[in-house]
This record gives structure tokens, C-alpha cells and sequence, in this order.
């Protein structure tokens, strides 16, 4: 689980793909397919490093529950992420809330690393 400090911008790039990859307990090579299906979009610094910010690991623990605990493939997940961006809404806190049986808990995500919309959207 990832450390945060209150004045930390969750927007900031910070975490290098290995630290990620092991606060999200993933192989990096998974970080680097979602990149690749275009479902995150980490920063990169002069030589090209990529790096996540606490927004990004959000948002693959969104990916990562969506995919493994609802059954929705990788086209499904970028379509979801889609509709919640073209339409306002909170389409996977609904999802969520449906899974788990909650009703009107907004705060709550599936790994209780942020608010119950996942990572802001760009």
C-alpha cells in the first residue's frame, strides 16, 4: 500500500514502474499493457523513465478490479473509462456499489486507496 503525505500533489508522477508495480503487486509488464491498450498514461521523465503518480495507481486498481473481480476484458475497461468521461458520471462507483451489495458510500474504492471514483480523470 502506498504511504501518502498530507501535502502530496496525488497528481504528482513519483513512483518509477518497479515501486508501482510492487505497491499495486503486479509484474511491471502488466503496467506496461495497460499503457500500451492506452488505459494509463504515466509521465515520462528526459531519458524516458515512466512515473506513476498516487492518480495512475488509482486508477489500475480500478483496472485491476473491474478485470479481475467483474469480468471485464481490457476493451470493456477503456470503453468504461470512456462513457464515465463523456458522460459525467460515475459509472464505476456504480459498478462497485452494485458488486459489494453498498448503496450511496462515495468514499469507498475497491482497495480503499482513494475516493470511491477511482483516479481523476485527465
Amino acid at each position: 500500500m502506498a504511504y501518502r503525505r498530507l501535502d502530496q500533489d496525488p497528481s504528482r508522477p513519483v513512483y518509477v514502474i518497479s515501486v508501482a508495480a510492487s505497491i499495486l503487486r503486479v509484474h511491471p509488464r502488466t503496467l506496461r499493457i495497460y499503457e500500451d491498450e492506452g488505459l494509463i498514461c504515466p509521465a515520462r521523465t528526459p531519458t524516458n523513465i515512466r512515473l506513476y503518480s498516487e492518480n495512475d495507481i488509482r486508477r489500475i486498481l480500478w483496472i485491476r478490479h473491474l478485470t479481475q473481480d467483474r469480468g471485464v476484458n481490457l476493451a470493456g475497461v477503456r470503453i468504461l473509462f470512456e462513457l464515465e468521461e463523456r458522460l459525467g458520471t460515475r459509472i464505476l462507483e456504480v459498478l462497485f456499489d452494485e458488486g459489494t451489495g453498498r448503496r450511496g458510500a462515495p468514499s469507498d474504492d475497491p482497495a480503499g486507496a482513494g475516493n470511491g471514483r477511482g483516479p481523476d480523470r485527465r
